[in-house]
């Protein structure tokens, strides 16, 4: 599904990541984890097409085709979902409104007619019960006004009405209590197909405890330095980053 080779980038003339080698398949989980300032979150943005962030070297493609030229809306379009760590606030638009606009956008670059409202109504009922939001709060202008939790559970919701074939969410489990993590990791682990796939990325191993990883992967100074299953997220939980060393580097499906 997702092929990122030798992939290079940096912003302003700064490189961040230096060499990231990832294969995600459908059906896969990957978590990536490491300090501040190791470089996840510009590879999020990166694959989401952030235009701020310039690839200097290497290849990106997602179900066979190079996306590096595309723009982040043409990447929306074919079922790339980014869950921001800091979700803008737009007054005046409401969390309705903005997801009937993006679900018929998709459809229409798909070629694809406007969802019929009937249909849109049960979607978004279904949705809103398995996320435990108020009906009330869908009416709400998107994100104004919206505790840190309220913003995040917020951006589960707009992943589990767009359906994504990769869903990337990054720090989601920041900011929140005990109760709203599980709220949140039910709603993702709802949504795991065989045919679509979740990267998550984030410095605490709680999260995993809720949403399983098939793999992890820990990143520091721009690369991937060491990959593995669930254990390695609970080992760094009880050791920390400072023993990870560039000679136990191992590829992004986790063989040494």
């Amino acid at each position: 599904m997702l092929s990122i080779a030798n992939l290079h980038a940096g912003i302003g003339g700064k490189p961040i990541l230096k060499g990231i080698d990832l294969e995600i398949n459908p059906g896969e989980v990957h978590a990536i984890m490491g300090p501040n300032g190791s470089g996840k979150s510009t590879l999020s943005a990166v694959i989401a097409g952030r235009e701020d962030f310039e690839v200097t070297k290497g290849s990106l493609c997602f179900e066979g085709t190079d996306i590096l030229g595309e723009a982040p809306e043409a990447r929306a379009h074919r079922g790339i979902f980014l869950s921001f760590q800091y979700p803008v606030e737009i007054p005046g638009v409401t969390v309705t409104n903005f997801i009937k606009t993006a679900i018929n956008e998709t459809r229409q670059a798909r070629g694809q007619r406007e969802m019929p409202a009937k249909e849109m109504l049960q979607r978004i009922r279904e949705r809103a019960d398995l996320l435990h939001i108020d009906r009330k709060f869908l009416s709400r202008s998107l994100n104004e006004g919206f505790s840190g939790g309220e913003k995040k559970r917020n951006e589960i919701f707009q992943m589990a009405m767009l359906e994504p074939r990769l869903a990337i969410l990054d720090e989601t489990d920041s900011g929140l209590d005990i109760d709203a993590l599980r709220i949140v990791a039910d709603g993702v682990n709802h949504l795991r197909r065989a045919d679509n796939a979740v990267l998550l990325i984030t410095h605490y191993q709680r999260l995993l405890n809720y949403i399983v990883p098939d793999f992890v992967h820990v990143m520091v100074g721009g690369k991937i330095l060491r990959s593995g299953g669930k254990a390695l997220a609970v080992e760094l939980e009880s050791r920390g980053y400072d023993w990870i060393k560039a000679d136990g580097q191992a590829d992004s499906k986790g063989n040494p």
